[in-house]
């Protein structure tokens, strides 16, 4: 059979000609055949000539430029040189300026318009803005995704000039262009659009993307007065500007509170349910979502209804409803099938009146109904379900034996000792395994004697579930017992006595037995005394712990690590160093740890170097460390891993820098802005209220654009102080016209008493419009 060759492999045709490519750009000049290439049948070739012209830089551009101007018989070559000049290292957005400023036919004029775009060329603003309106729609239409390539705002009057305007193939672009712009002078134009049928489903879909707070009750709006499809979107809209500020303010309540107003909501939840059929998975979670906004006692007979068409959704909206879905999930659970009700256990918390709501669910014929039962009856904290639970702890399926078990040692109660007692003396395995670790984590004296007798016992699992116990109860017989097993001649045995050892007080005995359990024949024997001496601080077991750094076992090796950090010793200190530099990344990470928690300043270095490996596991450790320590130096650390590759590595970097009050932590945390990867987690933590903080902030506002405006506006907002709350009216007074938009926004859906006054006077005193325009619709009720 002929095999189908990748399209990842090069023909030996290909290989050669990317080779020549290679030689003529030795050249440093774009020569006549390198450009004839752009036109090559092979896409790798292409690929090659374009790099390398976009690398001449200066050299090629002219030559490109030509190519767009006088070479336009070849759709390859045309879009291999519009890759080129988009990539190239010269000044190619001159002459594509150039271009726009010339008669060139439109199809050219549309080329340079995309090469300006990618290159998102703000010098290209103005030029871009006047061909919006250029006769030729496939050049307005360029020129405006090109200002959306840009971003930014840019364009922003001519693009609201387009969507007042009556051309729809120009219309539709620009309505996507201005959604996502982040203006918002885009607001006001996409809200009259949706009084028009044929453009409202595009405006309602960009609405959403602004992020704009006030865009909300004009949505909720057509919910009233809409088609399925409208409603999917407008769902889908008003979950993005609810998730959108909530992140920016901490609070999503102007969003939310927009679905409920004075009107009879019964015709909002038909449509929304109504909508639910037919709706894409992302479409289902926003129209149940929507419906738990409204709060209500028919939203939430409406979502259990939906939990036949999208589990999923329904529930998850149904956990965020509230009180307002007691008493009918309460209903449903009563009279609902195995199906219906492994969906609405999970929802049942403490709110629910008691234990008699979910007991009948203990005997429905689906196990899994039976585990979900016993969780539940735990959350809930009624200890009248008890006696119910321990008749449970005969069930044949071990998943719902372990249930009960779980959901009695949750609950607790004066009845609970006196059932588990009964339960551990049963002459059946598993009720008396079950009824020891009962009483094992309880840790009732009057089962001391049934633990010892387990503890002796061959069967692993009752020896297990007692020793646990043992270890808790401060007793000379338990002790003994330990001890006892500690030279029992099952490893595994020996193990948990070992670990057990180690979480009761220190004496003489037990330090002994830990101390020979490091040099027994079994890996994890030696790995939980190594563990429990840690614990103990016993500095007598340094010298043969040092030995254990290079045991055979890995886990040994840790665990010997792990425990020499633990203890103030020279020698300890010593082997960490050492152990920091080891090849076995284990054995390193775990001493880098210990470092850490030492904070030793001639530690400091280690770590550093460490925060630089190129294992991304090793710089999250060594960043934690790091993290311990103060001065410069670690800020600075911390801000370099802030942009790391790794995202665990930014978030931990991120979250240490929240929690630092010096000025240089929250310039970090400022310059994180600038990164989409890094900004929504950078907000996050800049609205941590360390001293200094809100000062840091406010001053970082006074020279902001709006973007950055917006983050750090968002950030005082979700401090929820009023101290930080003042902050952010004080940025309604300076002098920048982003920063009061910003705050202006972050007033509006903060809506306290303070935040509105601060509105009423932008709207009476401000001299931007569009500051006046937010802090009016601000003040809406």
């Amino acid at each position: 059979m002929t095999q189908l060759q990748s399209p990842l492999v090069l023909s030996q045709s290909d290989r050669e000609r990317i080779a020549e490519v290679d030689k003529l750009a030795l050249s440093r000049e774009p020569t006549p055949s390198l450009i004839a290439m752009l036109a090559a049948r092979s896409w790798a070739v292409r690929r090659a000539v374009v790099a390398a012209l976009a690398r001449l830089g200066d050299a090629a551009v002219p030559q490109l430029a030509q190519v767009l101007l006088q070479q336009r018989d070849d759709e390859d070559r045309l879009a291999a040189a519009v890759d080129a000049l988009s990539a190239s290292r010269g000044d190619a957005n001159g002459a594509m300026l150039e271009i726009l400023g010339s008669e060139a036919p439109s199809p050219v004029l549309c080329d340079a318009a995309q090469v300006l775009g990618r290159r998102r060329s703000r010098q290209a603003e103005d030029a871009l803005s006047r061909l919006t309106a250029h006769p030729d729609d496939n050049v307005a239409v360029a020129s405006i995704e090109a200002l959306g390539r840009i971003g930014d705002g840019a364009g922003i009057e001519a693009l609201v000039q387009v969507v007042r305007g009556k051309n729809f193939f120009r219309i539709f672009p620009a309505i996507d262009v201005l959604g996502r712009s982040g203006d918002p002078r885009a607001l006001e134009p996409l809200l009259a659009l949706l009084e028009n049928p044929r453009y409202a489903v595009e405006a309602a879909r960009a609405l959403g993307r602004t992020g704009e707070v006030t865009a909300a009750p004009s949505l909720a709006g057509l919910l009233r007065k809409s088609s399925d499809a409208l409603t999917r979107v407008v769902a889908v809209s008003l979950n993005a500007l609810q998730a959108r500020t909530l992140d920016r303010y901490g609070t999503a309540a102007p969003v939310e509170n927009a679905l409920r107003g004075g009107q009879d909501p019964l015709p909002v939840i038909q449509r929304l349910a109504q909508s639910v059929a037919g709706a894409t998975p992302e479409e289902q979670v926003a129209l149940c979502n929507v419906l738990a906004w409204i709060r209500d006692a028919a939203a939430a007979a409406t979502l259990i209804s939906l939990l036949d068409v999208t589990p999923s959704a329904a529930s998850a909206a149904l956990r965020a409803l509230g009180r307002e879905s007691d008493p009918q999930l309460v209903a449903a659970l009563r009279d609902g099938d195995s199906s219906r009700r492994s969906l609405l256990l999970p929802l049942l918390s403490g709110r629910t009146r008691s234990a008699a709501d979910v007991e009948p669910c203990l005997d429905d014929p689906d196990p899994t109904v039976r585990v979900l039962a016993c969780n539940a009856l735990a959350r809930i904290g009624d200890a009248a379900a008890i006696p119910r639970l321990f008749r449970l702890l005969a069930e044949p399926d071990p998943m719902v034996a372990q249930a009960a078990v779980s959901a009695i040692q949750s609950l607790g109660s004066p009845a609970t000792e006196e059932l588990a007692l009964r339960t551990a003396r049963s002459s059946d395995p598993r009720l008396k395994r079950a009824g020891l670790r009962i009483v094992a984590y309880f840790g009732y004296p009057a089962g001391l004697d049934l633990l010892v007798e387990a503890a002796r016992s061959d069967d692993d699992r009752l020896r297990d579930a007692s020793i646990h116990g043992l270890a808790l109860m401060d007793e000379p017989k338990a002790q003994r017992t330990l001890l006892e097993t500690a030279g029992n001649p099952n490893p595994r045995a020996r193990a948990a006595a070992m670990r057990a050892l180690g979480q009761g007080a220190s004496n003489q005995d037990a330090l002994s037995a830990l101390r020979d359990g490091l040099s027994d024949a079994d890996a994890w024997v030696r790995y939980y005394a190594c563990q429990s001496l840690g614990k103990l601080g016993d500095k007598q077991a340094i010298s043969k712990m040092l030995s254990l750094v290079r045991d055979p076992a890995g886990q040994v090796r840790v665990a010997a690590v792990e425990a020499l950090a633990r203890l103030d010793a020279p020698e300890a200190l010593t082997s960490l160093r050492l152990a920091a530099a080891a090849d076995d990344p284990d054995v390193q990470r775990a001493a880098l740890l210990g470092l850490g928690a030492r904070k030793l300043p001639e530690a400091l270095p280690a770590l550093l170097q460490a925060a630089l490996s190129l294992d991304p596991a090793t710089r999250l450790i060594a960043i934690s460390a790091v993290a311990a320590y103060p001065g410069p130096d670690a800020v600075a650390a911390l801000g370099n891993a802030a942009n790391d590759v790794e995202v665990t590595v930014r978030d931990a970097a991120i979250g240490f820098l929240a929690a630092r009050p010096e000025p240089s932590a929250t310039s970090a945390l400022v310059a994180c802005l600038a990164n989409p990867l890094t900004r929504d987690r950078a907000v996050e933590s800049l609205a941590t209220p360390v001293e200094g903080r809100i000062a840091g902030i406010a001053s970082a506002l006074e020279t902001a654009g709006y973007e950055l405006a917006t983050s750090l506006v968002a950030a005082l907002a979700r401090m929820k102080r009023a101290d930080a709350l003042a902050a952010v009216v004080d940025a309604l007074a300076l002098g920048n016209n982003d920063v009061r938009r910003a705050a202006a926004a972050a007033l509006a859906a903060v809506r306290s008493p303070q935040a509105r006054a601060a509105l009423s006077r932008a709207v009476d005193d401000d001299p931007d419009e569009e500051v006046r325009r937010i802090a009016l619709a601000g003040l809406a009720p």
